[in-house]
């Protein structure tokens, strides 16, 4: 990226030198390769005017001049270029002026004439080849002004090499964003106003490929001379910045490009068909180029196409048959925002590399492509003249990028650069460069602007931070090579743990493939989405696990065929759900497995044959609750689940939260999956039973305990859970145990109704319980089961 200091200064001028200045951009990332002045010394070079010119007299090629510099008479001048004419304002050297070159400018004859100067060309002046006439200059040119001045020539191009994530600053508007930042300055952006249509004509847009070109404006501008000249103006700021001036229009799309970073592109109106297309080529579609190359063109090369034909390579280059030239009279504008991935790669296929291409492969600012359609309108009118018809925008916000948040965290900023940075200057800084910051407790969370693409982690907001507040200023530090033993959280339970209760209630572990047969799975989740892999392994392989289940059930129908009679199998592993906001679209959730078929236990003489049953497997899962200390926050509740029996099925919730299931596999699926016989299984998530309570040390009473036992009569439907549960939360005074010890329906008892005994243990740390205290505490527990259930006592 080039451009000039003065024009940069134009926008944000802070209070360093060149070489300060330089440095600077350097330090915050973009390096400068190189500042270079934007013309060669040169002097003595002053603004005249023709007031006369008459061919010489022998000579055809020559004209004797005499041209007015300001001084108290006009110099007589001889000069050879075509476009020598009374009344232009020119670029004299006068007597005793050095060029580049170190050529002298003296007093001379040519056949006989005398020339006391000079008229300068670009090329004489060393700023430029151009060597086909002598520089024309505006009308409003203040004859006698020193020419270096005139054109503030004491002037640098710094040339920016940019990084591929800084595409942000491949335009002046873009670098003096930095340079403000960098120095706590107001950027001075040059006012666009939106200019107001003044004709009704306009063409329709079609987005054929929105993903491809999500956005797309379009505007027709009237009765444009094109043979307008370029002011000098805007001429030498594109020669500063390494572009060549061509013709009005195409000067102003890239004096766009140069200030805003947006490329642009114009078409000749009246060479279009109809509406304009977004589309992708047709394979080995032709299209013949601005430069007269003729390209073959792939399906997957994005154009701009009318309704017979295609125009453009869409962000590279445009085509012969639809340019602008100096006969053209009604140009269509161009703004789009073109997703950089349908660039990429395209231009060097044909051997291009364009300023657009440049930009849209890196990105472009979603937002901006409005801003640079008034920009490029505004400068035409004042240019070219012209009547300017209505915006015609065209887009599709499915395919537009998003917002983009990120967390900063105050701890990991201080952990990666070594330093703590105030946060009233972190949120500062992360303000100047134009993000929309809110404090949150552990350190900041950031809306991305959408000029700045480039930031998508934690990491990309701390390098801003570290460059804006200066690496100079972060100290250098050797890194601590201390080894420590790394401390295990008494509080997590190690997976190791659990799986280790398993395997000495008999199981033992087993490791399954994350990816499973889609049938099968299918079966078991009917209302799951799974993730299906697009190179799978084999075809009973393509589909990645949303459950360990069907790993497990796999493997024990393997064994019951190689007549293996009694299998318990436990595995932990990550299961696969898609989940859009989860990073790359699928959450990986850790859980733990189990599963139990045939007998209950090997063969024995004092033991009779049992099968596996509901009760086997939920005491399973109750061993590995209690590890936790709180199996009181874990409740077994009926619960329906696709892949199991609707009888012997429950949904295991931790305060309120459903974190697994266990059941046995629904009959329907046993001849499917290859099983013989009842088959149970849980799964739970390690999230929900990994923390531990820390037992805590207390005194055990000296005094007796008391024991009252309750016989409760309460509906069959009226799970006996529910009602220890609702002992538990009236905080029974010196409650110490809760059991329940006998369930009974039959005589004596109504039908639809059961009996439950219940033991209340209670017992004071510090003294004996006095009668009334106890018979207290079991009325408030009768009152309550009557009040809440029904229940009444058993006579």
């Amino acid at each position: 990226m080039k451009f000039s200091e003065k024009w940069l200064r134009s926008w944000v001028n802070p209070a360093l030198d060149q070489i300060g200045l330089a440095e600077q951009l350097s330090m915050a990332g973009l390096e400068v390769d190189d500042v270079a002045p934007v013309a060669p010394a040169f002097n003595n070079v002053v603004v005249g005017e023709v007031i006369k010119c008459w061919q010489h007299p022998d000579a055809d090629k020559l004209q004797v001049t005499e041209v007015d510099i300001g001084a108290d008479e006009p110099a007589t001048i001889v000069c050879g270029a075509p476009n020598c004419r009374t009344g232009l304002k020119v670029a004299v050297a006068t007597i005793g002026a050095v060029l580049p070159g170190d050529f002298k400018i003296k007093k001379a004859k040519l056949r006989g004439q005398p020339s006391n100067g000079m008229l300068c060309s670009n090329a004489e002046l060393g700023l430029n080849d151009d060597h086909d006439g002598i520089i024309e200059l505006p009308a409003d040119a203040p004859v006698g002004m020193d020419y270096r001045e005139y054109l503030e020539l004491n002037d640098a191009t710094f040339d920016v090499d940019l990084t591929p994530n800084r595409a942000d600053c491949l335009g002046l508007r873009g670098i003096a964003r930095e340079v403000g930042v960098l120095n706590r300055l107001t950027v001075n952006e040059p006012e666009i106003a939106a200019v107001a249509a003044t004709h009704d004509g306009q063409r329709a847009i079609v987005l054929d490929a929105p993903a491809a070109c999500p956005r797309y404006l379009g505007r027709v501008v009237r009765n444009v001379d094109v043979t307008a000249a370029t002011p000098l103006w805007l001429r030498e700021r594109l020669r500063r910045s390494g572009i060549r001036a061509i013709d009005p229009v195409v000067d102003v799309t890239n004096y766009v490009l140069l200030e805003l970073g947006h490329p642009m592109h114009a078409f000749d109106n009246d060479k279009l068909q109809g509406s304009v297309h977004v589309r992708m080529a047709q394979q080995g579609e032709k299209l013949t180029l601005l430069d007269g190359n003729e390209v073959t063109l792939d399906g997957d090369i994005l154009v701009i196409a009318d309704e017979q034909q295609a125009l453009a390579m869409a962000g590279i280059f445009g085509g012969e048959g639809s340019g602008v030239t100096t006969s053209s009279r009604d140009i269509f504008l161009e703004s789009a925002f073109f997703a950089p991935d349908a660039i990429a790669g395209r231009a060097r296929r044909f051997g291009l590399h364009t300023d657009a291409s440049h930009r849209y492969e890196r990105g472009v600012d979603p937002e901006l492509q409005r801003t640079a359609m008034e920009r490029a309108t505004q400068l035409i009118l004042e240019i070219c003249g012209g009547e300017a018809g209505p915006i015609v925008e065209a887009k599709d916000e499915r395919h537009l990028p998003q917002p983009t948040h990120v967390q900063l965290r105050a701890a990991r900023l201080s952990k990666v650069l070594g330093i703590t940075i105030a946060d009233t200057e972190v949120s500062e800084i992360l303000e100047r460069l134009g993000f929309n910051v809110t404090v949150t407790e552990q350190g900041w969370d950031v809306i991305v602007p959408t000029f700045r693409f480039d930031i998508a982690i934690e990491e990309d907001l701390i390098e801003e931070v570290a460059r804006v507040y200066g690496y100079h200023r972060i100290e250098a530090a050797a890194p601590a090579a201390s080894l420590r033993m790394v401390p295990r959280k008494e509080a997590q339970l190690p997976v190791s743990k659990l799986k280790q209760l398993l395997i000495d209630r008999g199981y033992q572990e087993a490791i399954t493939y994350s990816f499973v047969d889609p049938k099968h799975q299918a079966l078991l989740f009917d209302d799951a989405a799974a993730l299906t892999l697009p190179f799978p392994i084999s075809v009973e392989m393509s589909s990645m696990r949303v459950s360990l289940w069907p790993g497990l059930i796999g493997a024990v129908a393997h064994n019951q065929k190689r007549q293996q009679q009694s299998l318990a199998f436990v595995e932990t592993g990550l299961r696969f759900l898609p989940q859009d906001k989860a990073e790359n679209g699928v959450a990986q959730q850790p859980m733990i497995a189990g599963i139990r078929a045939g007998k209950a236990h090997t063969e024995h003489w004092q033991e009779g044959e049992r099968a596996v049953d509901f009760y086997d497997i939920k005491g399973d899962v109750e061993a590995l609750l209690a590890r936790t200390g709180e199996a009181h926050a874990f409740t077994f509740t009926a619960d329906s689940h696709p892949a199991l029996h609707p009888g012997q099925s429950a949904g295991i919730f931790k305060n309120g939260k459903c974190v697994g299931h266990v059941g046995a596999i629904h009959p329907q699926f046993e001849k499917k999956l290859g099983l013989n016989g009842r088959t149970f299984v849980f799964e739970l998530e390690l999230a929900a039973i990994q923390p531990k309570v820390l037992p805590q040390a207390r005194a055990i009473s000296r005094f007796p305990s008391i024991r009252r036992d309750l016989a409760i009569v309460v509906p069959t439907q009226l799970a006996a859970g529910e009602i220890l549960k609702a002992i538990e939360n009236i905080g029974v005074n010196h409650l110490v145990d809760l059991n329940l010890f006998d369930v009974y329906e039959g005589a004596g008892v109504a039908d639809g109704y059961r009996s439950l005994a219940l033991s209340l243990t209670l017992q004071h740390p510090e003294r004996t319980l006095e009668d009334h205290e106890i018979n207290t505490a079991v009325k408030a527990v009768v009152e309550m089961l009557t009040n809440e259930f029904g229940a009444t006592l058993r006579e």
